[in-house]
């Protein structure tokens, strides 16, 4: 099968509904943000909404054995108080019960948040896992938390992370952005094809976007060469010419699909970020490579800059792994 075919690039496709939506949710959390990221959504297309509750265990197996029958009605209470608590933020939040899944509240317990969200999201074979940011996050911004930090860099799923207290457009995603955030050349890229399918089945447009932030060089290497400013330059001549591949090779794959492009240059990420007109129905797509942790989005490095200076809600694609040749 061709790869160049729209159907074949990502096994979640956005146009193939319902996509399932995970959201990881406390009752005790100060906020509802990762909620209303998926209320967004289901104002824009056709969901199915579950809501996870993780309680970290801090007492061993053992003990939860000789609990016996006491252990499983605590169980039971918690899932009880959860679901009451879940459906009445899904009601402030508006969202239809059309889009509630059967099981619209889950409660997990375990050792580890992280492996319970993982389970959580391969029992509900989830599309995209929501996650909320750090109660200490500026309003309008993400930081992620050490959960959050540790799925970013090993989720096979879609994450969603929604921004502390952002404003969204009432009648949900306007317009769908994807940006490159290296100098790499990643024409082709499956997960500009996956953004690419979310804007057409949504009828938005796509802006696909790169950024040239100056003034991060190292300035010992800089020196009286001004080889920052150069650098810079090229920088963003280089994220030009990629940009334009890849609008002709999207062009070339949805024909109907309204695009924009454009190249975000101020100092720093901040400057660089805030350079580009943004509206309350802009949601923001990342590329997460299965060759190390988050290899083009480099949460390690780039992304752990950039991202704090994004006021929309972001999904970060996990590109599928190729099975080996045999």
């Amino acid at each position: 099968m061709s790869t160049d075919s729209p159907k074949s690039a990502a096994q979640d496709t956005p146009s193939r509904g319902p996509q399932r939506i995970l959201v990881a949710w406390r009752p005790d959390a100060p906020r509802t943000d990762s909620i209303e990221f998926a209320a967004w959504l289901a104002r824009t297309a056709d969901v199915q909404i579950r809501v996870v509750t993780t309680f970290l265990r801090p007492w061993p197996t053992t003990s939860l054995q000789k609990l016996g029958g006491k252990y499983r009605t605590w169980q039971e209470k918690q899932q009880r108080a959860c679901h009451k608590a879940v459906t009445r933020a899904l009601e402030r939040a508006q969202i239809d019960q059309k889009h509630w899944d059967k099981h619209v509240s889950v409660f997990v317990e375990g050792p580890s948040q992280h492996a319970l969200l993982t389970q959580a999201a391969e029992d509900f074979d989830a599309h995209l896992v929501i996650l909320g940011s750090r109660a200490a996050a500026p309003k309008g911004r993400f930081l992620a938390n050490s959960t959050a930090d540790a799925l970013l860099h090993s989720s096979p799923k879609a994450l969603g992370l929604a921004p502390r207290s952002v404003k969204l457009a009432k009648n949900g995603v306007k317009r769908v952005n994807f940006a490159y955030l290296g100098t790499e050349d990643t024409d082709r890229d499956p997960s500009l094809d996956y953004a690419a399918q979310m804007a057409q089945a949504w009828g938005t447009p796509l802006r696909i976007l790169s950024f040239s932030p100056s003034d991060i060089a190292d300035v010992s290497l800089a020196g009286h060469f001004n080889l920052a400013k150069e650098l810079t330059h090229d920088w963003r001549e280089h994220s030009l010419a990629m940009l334009d591949r890849a609008r002709d090779w999207i062009a070339s794959r949805y024909p109907d699909l309204e695009l924009e492009s454009e190249v975000g240059t101020g100092p720093g990420w901040a400057g660089a970020v805030d350079a580009l007109k943004w509206k309350k129905g802009d949601l923001l797509c990342l590329g997460s490579h299965p060759l190390g942790p988050i290899e083009r989005v480099s949460v390690g490095s780039t992304a752990t800059d950039f991202l704090p200076h994004v006021r929309m809600p972001v999904i970060i694609y996990q590109v599928p792994r190729k099975s080996a040749p045999t």
